[in-house]
């Protein structure tokens, strides 16, 4: 999850509460779900955040939570906007992988170096959640002054910039941290940030481009221009997004444009002409999502009064009206009775990107009311509680696992594909273990997180490649979960556990991998074979498959070489992995 570096003295200022001294403040943030990871160098305090409440990645967003959450603010706002004057035109040019754009212009900004550099952080932090690292939307911002925009039409006085596609080889410009003219193929091959992004745009044949009447200022989603860079100095700014999908990037613009608005800063709309319709960004729309009173109750064992439920919303940042019968709003000053049959029609700011079902508003009033009120207490029914027999034979797994010398681990379910398969030298939708069509996550907030994984065996390895600053041996083991697609189940995905281990050190081979699963397998009392196999992340004759009381279910061997290098192994691995189910009785 993010880590944001936040300045005690620039919060205290947001919030107005110069009272609160650093222990008050963690103590504060840790009620809203803010964990303290420890401090800087140069004293700055330094947060893990969720990834749903992203207008948290910067001290203007925590401050605004913190002043709710103290009761200085409440309900929804809005801020005001200014009528627009520019006009981003979508050229027909545009490369078909990167079709939308959208932003603002922002005036009257007062910049010094610690609010540059938290806009900076921002900025980069979105890039790397809801951005995808810049491949599902990249955020350029401008200092306007050094933007000269065309008179569109003789009878509008407007400005506008174009977001168009130009040929890799073609005009040149001057990129941040530069100081000479690169085409967009050169940025890729010659600037330290071109060769970071250059895979976003590889396969384009037009490369995005942005143009204002002097010329190329900025290469989305790679670099902007050196000419535009935005200093102390700037008070008027054009930000830029550009994407793969205009929800995203107009959500994205919304949360930096509130933290620029926490500055003083007026926000202006422009205007998005595509070909087919025109936009006015930003979105500033406000949403409407309902809960019913029982549902808020149920969830949080919690008996609320409905004016109990509003002002609870109100300190979350959000509005909330009780509906009547017919599902209108009751009039101002009005309330229901706090029956089941009450409902809450909840406004949502639009900053607020992670309001997605009726449980993220039952959430806010929970932390609203605060989560350490709330009291335990027995349920109604009595039960005699025990252990899944899934959950018995994990821990004995584990005692066995541990009694051979392999270090229990606990990694991450979810992964990406390059992790769990290119880079183990598997594809996927292949018959071999690991080679499983994975189950994609809809809208992951990173490209490191986008699959559930199909083995175990890859994220062992990964924590191998981590720890090459480490003495050796290293033994590791791991049961967890593992998924595949499968339409022959109901839920269309096959979940099972799986036990894998390494042995990573510098006589490793497969007899020493084999004398483990043999030592597991008669610890289960279950006979364990190893016929010949293949199998692409091992090397050949060098690997067998696990079959345990006749039935296929896994795979031990030693890691092929192409597998040890791709992770930056200089010592032999063996492994195995299998089923847990196999060792039941």
């Amino acid at each position: 999850m993010p880590v944001v570096d936040i300045d005690p003295d620039e919060l205290r200022e947001l919030t107005g509460h110069d009272e609160k001294d650093d222990e008050e403040l963690k103590s504060d943030l840790f009620g809203l779900g803010l964990e303290f990871e420890g401090e800087t160098e140069d004293g700055l305090l330094q947060f893990e955040f969720g990834p749903d409440r992203l207008d948290r990645l910067s001290v203007e967003g925590v401050a605004r939570s913190l002043r709710y959450h103290y009761g200085d603010d409440r309900g929804v706002r809005v801020p005001d906007t200014n009528d627009p004057d520019f006009t981003y035109v979508v050229d027909e040019d545009v490369p078909d992988e990167r079709p939308y754009v959208t932003g603002a212009i922002v005036r009257g900004v007062d910049l010094d170096e610690r609010s540059l550099d938290s806009l900076i952080q921002l900025q980069e932090k979105l890039h790397a959640t809801m951005g995808r690292k810049r491949a599902k939307g990249a955020i350029g911002i401008h200092d306007l002054v050094a933007i000269k925009g065309e008179v569109l039409r003789e009878d509008a006085s407007g400005n506008s910039i174009t977001y168009t596609g130009i040929e890799p080889d073609g005009d040149t410009f001057v990129p941040l941290d530069s100081d000479r003219e690169l085409t967009p193929a050169e940025v890729l091959e010659e600037h330290p940030t071109g060769e970071t992004y250059a895979d976003i745009v590889a396969d384009y044949d037009r490369y995005p481009a942005i143009y204002d009447e002097l010329g190329l200022f900025s290469f989305p989603p790679v670099i902007n221009g050196r000419r535009t860079e935005v200093s102390t100095d700037s008070t008027d700014l054009l930000v830029e997004l550009t994407g793969t999908d205009q929800w995203t990037i107009d959500r994205m613009c919304n949360i930096i444009c509130y933290a620029l608005s926490a500055r003083g800063a007026t926000i202006e709309e422009v205007e998005i002409e595509y070909e087919d319709r025109t936009l006015v960004r930003p979105d500033f729309e406000v949403e409407t999502k309902s809960v019913s009173h029982d549902r808020i109750e149920t969830m949080l064992g919690v008996g609320f009064e409905p004016e109990e439920v509003v002002d609870l919303f109100e300190r979350s940042g959000l509005d909330a009206v009780v509906a009547d019968d017919e599902g209108e709003s009751a009039a101002e000053g009005e309330s229901g009775d706090g029956d089941a049959a009450t409902t809450y029609d909840v406004s949502i700011p639009p900053y607020r990107v992670d309001v997605l079902h009726p449980l993220d508003l039952v959430d806010d009033v929970g932390r609203a009311y605060g989560f350490d009120e709330l009291e335990p207490r027995y349920p109604d029914i009595g039960t005699v509680g025990g252990r899944h027999e899934r959950s018995r034979l994990e821990a004995a797994t584990r005692n066995t696992l541990t009694g051979l010398g392999f270090e229990d681990l606990l990694n991450f379910h979810m992964t990406s594909e390059e992790e769990a398969c290119d880079r183990m030298n598997v594809e996927a939708g292949t018959e071999y273990l690991g080679g499983g069509e994975p189950v994609e996550i809809t809208e992951p907030y990173s490209e490191d997180y986008t699959i559930l994984r199909q083995w175990a065996l890859p994220s062992l390895v990964m924590v191998l490649e981590n720890n090459t600053h480490r003495a050796y041996p290293q033994d590791l083991a791991e049961v967890g979960l593992v998924a595949e697609r499968d339409d022959d189940v109901n839920t269309r995905v096959r979940e099972r556990r799986h036990v894998a281990g390494v042995l990573a050190r510098h006589d490793a081979t497969y007899e020493d991998a084999k004398a483990r699963l043999q030592a597991i397998c008669r610890d289960f009392d279950v006979d364990l074979a190893t016929p010949p196999t293949e199998h692409p992340s091992f090397i050949d004759g060098r690997v067998a498959a696990v079959e345990i009381d006749g039935e296929a279910v896994g795979v031990v061997g030693e890691l092929h070489p192409r597998v040890l290098v791709e992770h930056d192994l200089e010592l032999p691995v063996a492994a195995f992995e299998f089923e847990l189910d196999a060792l039941a009785d």
